[in-house]
């Protein structure tokens, strides 16, 4: 399917060529101004230029579809809607229009009507600023229709639709929108297909995980480890589902290896403080601690962990500190 760009240039190398008229001439350098608002964020002045251009003359080719972009940025959707169906009318084959009106349906709370909008286009258009390929898998999801969300994260991914890793990807879509029992039934259809696919397993533990259900997910994440020995992220949730049972000895030394394999992430060090502080290791869960403060400074719950390792030292002025700091880092991240 051709882009709306190539579309134009095509439709343009087949007509008679005109020459631009002063009208054309000043709209296109308006255009162009008003996109230079948007791309220094100043939207609204970028609406009211484009307004004017509309007030002047409501056929000024391209006006509509300029509008819709502008308050599709504003995240102003049935303004947007408004417009961008003006701008299909205006010219059907306008691909951009039409998947920026099905961006908007969606974005709007409208996933149904995205659909078949989203379905004509599946490229990727950049002032979208979203992979609406991604989208249309997520409408599927919304309105509940599993295979064809399967589908698509199929075609997405380029596997088949009705393969394993297929499963795989729409069970993780559906975990992260929060459609749990058909994420679960996805991940085991995966399983099914192909035991030992990479992840399938670390899938259903976190799954298990979230759920409290730890002896699960335990099961699940020594079926991953046993299949991908080298996954650190493996390591480390089943640390946590140890450390939620109480096995503590068998938490810290998974979480160590995790950190062995990727040193880069805080969550284990985080994870290993909470654990060596309930071991009763004081001084250890503050060095671990104190490495996940040093990468990420403003996670609260490093500073709440610290605080209390410090009070069970006997270090009041210290814990009194990282408690306050977690604290206001708490309220700020709540006001964002």
């Amino acid at each position: 399917m051709l882009c709306a760009t190539a579309f134009a240039q095509q439709a343009a190398s087949q007509a008679e060529p005109a020459a631009p008229t002063a009208q054309t001439s000043d709209s296109s350098s308006e255009f162009a101004e008003a996109r230079k608002l948007m791309q220094q964020g100043k939207i609204d002045d970028a609406i009211t230029a484009l307004q004017a251009i509309e007030l002047r003359d409501p056929a000024t080719k391209g006006v509509s579809l300029e509008l819709g972009i502008a308050y599709y940025k504003k995240s102003d959707f049935p303004k947007a809607i408004e417009y961008l169906k003006k701008a299909t009318a205006a010219d059907p084959a306008n691909n951009e229009a039409i998947q920026l009106l099905g961006l908007s349906y969606y974005l709007g709370g409208h996933p149904a009507d995205a659909i078949p909008l989203l379905e004509k286009v599946q490229g990727w258009y950049s002032r979208a600023n979203v992979d609406a390929a991604y989208i249309l898998g997520i409408c599927y999801i919304q309105t509940r229709n599993y295979d064809q969300a399967r589908k698509a994260f199929g075609k997405m991914f380029d596997v088949p639709g009705d393969s394993a890793p297929a499963y795989l990807f729409t069970a993780r879509m559906l975990l992260r929108q929060e459609y749990d029992p058909v994420a679960e039934e996805y991940a085991q259809k995966a399983v099914a297909l192909d035991p030992k696919l990479p992840l399938a397993h670390f899938l259903l533990g976190e799954l298990y995980l979230y759920k409290s259900r730890a002896d699960e997910a335990i099961a699940e994440f020594q079926k991953e480890l046993a299949i991908n020995p080298a996954h650190a992220a493996t390591y480390y949730k089943l640390a946590d589902a140890y450390s939620r049972v109480q096995k503590f000895e068998d938490a810290e030394r998974l979480l160590q290896r995790s950190i062995w394999l990727d040193s880069t992430s805080t969550g284990p060090f985080i994870l290993m403080g909470k654990v060596l502080e309930k071991k009763g290791e004081y001084e250890l869960a503050v060095r671990a601690l104190q490495r996940a403060a040093t990468m990420d400074p403003n996670n609260p719950t490093t500073h709440h962990l610290l605080g209390q390792a410090y009070r069970d030292m006997g270090k009041k002025e210290e814990a009194e500190s990282e408690l306050k700091l977690a604290e206001e880092l708490q309220t700020k991240s709540g006001a964002r």
